[in-house]
């Protein structure tokens, strides 16, 4: 894959999930060379994995994780990101209010918030290698 890319792309990894020797992701790459970022074997791998994080944190029914902006503040940190641009970017994209009540069996939602939040991620001028239709598939594998 061309080193033009964004980093997400190239680890097939388009929400840049950190890497955490914890984590035994389904289609891993075994011998990871970017050392910060998981690596996929495939863009649906890394966007499965995201996926699960996300239905864990709200299948768990954590207390401070209950809307798109909730979910967001902790996925990009304001110590890592501009956290208030992020979460205006992903408003803008994906037309969610980002302050209304958020549950995992809400699959539109959902998907439109990863969808967004990858397009955040890896830059706008490569949302058409992000279909929304992969992400609405790997919501199904999760």
């Amino acid at each position: 894959m061309s080193t033009n890319l964004p980093r997400g792309l190239r680890n097939n990894n388009p929400l840049n999930i950190r890497i955490n020797p914890a984590n035994k992701w389904q289609g891993k790459v075994k011998n990871n060379t970017d050392g910060q970022f998981e690596q996929f074997t495939s863009m649906s791998f890394g966007i499965r994995a995201a996926f699960k994080i996300i239905h864990n944190w709200l299948r768990e029914g954590r207390p401070f994780i209950e809307t798109p902006t909730d979910i967001i503040c902790r996925w990009a940190p304001p110590t890592e990101n501009n956290t208030t641009l992020y979460i205006d970017k992903v408003e803008y994209i994906a037309k969610l209010n980002m302050k209304a009540r958020i549950k995992w069996a809400d699959k539109d939602r959902i998907v439109r918030l990863l969808h967004a939040m990858a397009i955040v991620e890896c830059g706008a001028a490569y949302k058409e290698q992000l279909s929304i239709e992969t992400f609405s598939k790997c919501y199904d594998l999760a």
